[in-house]
């Protein structure tokens, strides 16, 4: 179960801090690198945090 102190980043439309318990999905692309859809506290839209 993720701390509920970490953070995904921040919310691109509204710049609130994501918490990872947050987290939709997480997943690794093509390139290999990861990939992270979280429902914003604030806004409430699901987001790419970064």
């Amino acid at each position: 179960m993720p701390n509920d102190t970490e953070t995904l980043g921040q919310c691109p439309t509204c710049g609130e801090r994501v918490p990872s318990a947050l987290c939709l999905i997480k997943y690794e692309q093509n390139d290999g690198s990861e990939a992270v859809w979280a429902e914003c506290p604030a806004c409430e839209d699901v987001v790419a945090p970064e």
